[in-house]
């Protein structure tokens, strides 16, 4: 079996590929998109860091192409749906640079702080400007954590060590968590409004992307320094820079863009800001760790079928994984589902399967489960092996309960999330062989295809509701691919699930709820 590593990748991972039986690899990094097409046909697994894109296109070429392995976590540069479609694994190593990146963080928030790269470089310009570079301590300075997983917890922790007043939001776990872990929970605004520093570790989403944007700076304290080790596009620069330009910011670290390399970027005049070329996960340590851990998981795979840290693909038996399959799909997309209709952070999962399973394991169903709840949560972090300890790390219990008695479906699972401040219920089943159904949300009973961009809506039962969500869609050439409705029981409401062919933009959506006898308009991605 051969094996194609496009990217720069430690040694250490390339020659455990050589020394493995069966297997030759290949390294071709830097080759141009039609090049890599047209010699991927020849390779069952491909090693990729963040250069190479991974498009449906390529994918279509990839004929023999098993597995997909990237050495890091992130996957924005991977079609993960194409490659599901074609039953190519696709796997990361999620804990390999964690440590790394958190160390960053902190090196950038303190070299912001004294002054360090300015210091170094008029040094070496020959000047000795020891007041113009007055630096500040960050001893007993109030530290806002936006993002409270692995990497935002371990920069909390370094944090603490320098004795500072760490304060954390994250609206996916709980504030008991947080206080467990030793640090004041916040919401955003009010974190926004204590922090001296602003550090950021939440993934790239539809939710984060201009999270800190215009309103967010105006919501700081002047004076504030912000640092960013994430993901770009988090920040919203334009607005960075006039929040700098106006010395609201009294400084930037970033290591981040939302174009990489950046080029001649406009807050780059401002002596305040640093800057790295993306290195948080650039170390020695690092790179050994992803380059072994993903030639380890690729080599499992190639050999024996053995399936670690997949994003799309439980690690379980073929054979299993037949029987299972259409379950863990349905599963995946009803936790999906449900981390984007609940309300605050999410306290108890309870899942009941009932009907005849035919004695399926259904661990596999459950992890699928909570990897499509925590998906929406932690995007590139989660997979099927990391899913229920990370559930766990976030307070989340879980509880299943079986029944060989279904009323209405032969197989039914029916999925409770349980908040502060309310419980919804998603009831998912199989139509045919292996078709995933929403067949009940709460009180509404539908048939949804869980699958694209969608639009919920609940609207007054009258007539005319429905035919001007579909002229306010029309009017701005948004296409209605498929609509689904629902109706409460007691007949007063209708629940509209329209899956539109492109995402449906926020101005369009504030239309929709500002129509007659629309009551709720909200955007999900399935």
């Amino acid at each position: 079996m051969k094996v194609l590593v496009s990217d720069n990748l430690g040694q250490i991972g390339i020659d455990m590929f050589e020394q493995a039986e069966g297997i030759s690899v290949d390294v071709k990094t830097g080759l141009p998109p039609e090049e890599l097409k047209a010699i991927i046909g020849g390779y069952d697994a491909l090693v990729i860091r963040s250069a190479t894109k991974v498009t449906d296109d390529l994918l279509a070429a990839a004929d023999r192409l098993k597995v997909v392995g990237r050495a890091g976590i992130g996957l924005d540069n991977v079609d993960i749906p194409a490659a599901t479609q074609r039953g190519v694994v696709v796997m990361n190593t999620p804990t390999g640079n964690v440590i790394t990146t958190a160390e960053h963080a902190i090196a950038m928030m303190m070299s912001l702080t004294r002054n360090i790269p300015m210091g170094t470089l008029t040094m070496k310009d020959g000047k000795w400007e020891k007041k113009k570079l007055q630096g500040r301590e960050v001893y007993n300075k109030v530290l806002g954590v936006i993002g409270f997983g692995k990497i935002g917890s371990i920069v909390a922790d370094r944090a603490r060590g320098l004795k500072m007043n760490v304060i954390v939001y994250d609206p996916f776990v709980t504030p008991e968590q947080i206080q467990k872990a030793g640090f004041k929970p916040m919401t955003l605004p009010k974190l926004l409004a204590k922090a001296d520093y602003i550090t950021i570790h939440v993934p790239k989403l539809k939710d984060t992307a201009g999270l800190i944007d215009e309103a967010a700076f105006e919501q700081m304290k002047d004076g504030v320094m912000l640092v960013n080790c994430s993901r770009g596009g988090i920040v919203n620069e334009d607005a960075l820079y006039e929040a700098l330009k106006s010395g609201k910011v009294a400084g930037a670290a970033l290591d981040v863009f939302a174009t990489e390399p950046p080029g001649d970027h406009p807050c780059f005049q401002f002596d305040r800001v640093i800057c790295t070329p993306h290195l948080g996960a650039s170390t020695k340590e690092a790179q050994t760790n992803v380059a072994v851990a993903v030639a380890e998981q690729i080599i499992d795979y190639l050999q024996t079928g053995t399936v670690k840290n997949a994003v799309n693909a439980p690690s379980v038996a073929g054979d299993v994984l037949k029987k299972v399959g259409p379950y863990i799909t349905v599963g995946d997309k009803m936790g999906m589902l449900q981390a984007q209709l609940a309300c605050g952070p999410i306290k108890e999962i309870q899942i009941e399967y009932t009907g005849d399973f035919h004695d399926m394991d259904l661990a596999p169903v459950t992890i699928a489960i909570l990897k499509g709840l925590l998906t929406p949560m932690v995007a590139e972090m989660v997979n099927f092996v990391n899913a229920p300890i990370m559930a766990k790390d976030r307070g989340i219990k879980v509880l299943e309960t079986t029944s060989t008695t279904s009323e209405d479906y032969v197989n039914l699972i029916t999925v409770k999330a349980i908040t502060a401040a309310a419980t919804s219920t998603i009831s998912g089943t199989i139509i045919g062989r292996n078709d995933p159904r929403i067949v009940e949300i709460d009180d509404f009973r539908l048939e949804l295809v869980p699958e694209g961009h969608i639009l919920l809506i609940y609207n007054d039962d009258k007539p005319g509701a429905i035919g001007n969500i579909g002229t306010i869609l029309g009017s701005h050439d948004i296409n209605i691919g498929r609509m689904q409705m629902g109706q409460d029981l007691a007949g007063e409401r209708n629940i509209v699930f329209c899956q539109t062919d492109t995402p449906v933009p926020v101005d369009v959506v504030e239309e929709l709820r500002a129509a007659p006898m629309v009551r709720v308009v909200a955007p999900l991605e399935l």
